[in-house]
């Protein structure tokens, strides 16, 4: 046995390790898992930061201000 035939075997193991990882990866029962880990980044994010979409954050903020003075009319 000589070192080509060597090269030949390693090669072979590693492409054989290459496909295996490729079909882990794009298998469909890791898709779950996969979808979950990308939106890892927007988990934290609150609810209630988030601008209501039927009125303008100015006029919300002034209306708030207006009840914490007392103001009834808001």
């Amino acid at each position: 046995m000589d070192s080509g035939d060597f090269q030949g075997i390693v090669t072979l193991i590693l492409l054989i390790a290459f496909v295996g990882i490729i079909w882990w990866a794009y298998s469909k029962r890791r898709k779950p898992d996969f979808d979950e880990a990308a939106n890892l980044p927007f988990a934290d994010e609150e609810e209630d930061e988030q601008p209501n979409r039927d009125q303008p954050a100015a006029s919300r903020d002034t209306a708030e201000s207006r009840q914490d003075k007392g103001d009834k009319n808001t």
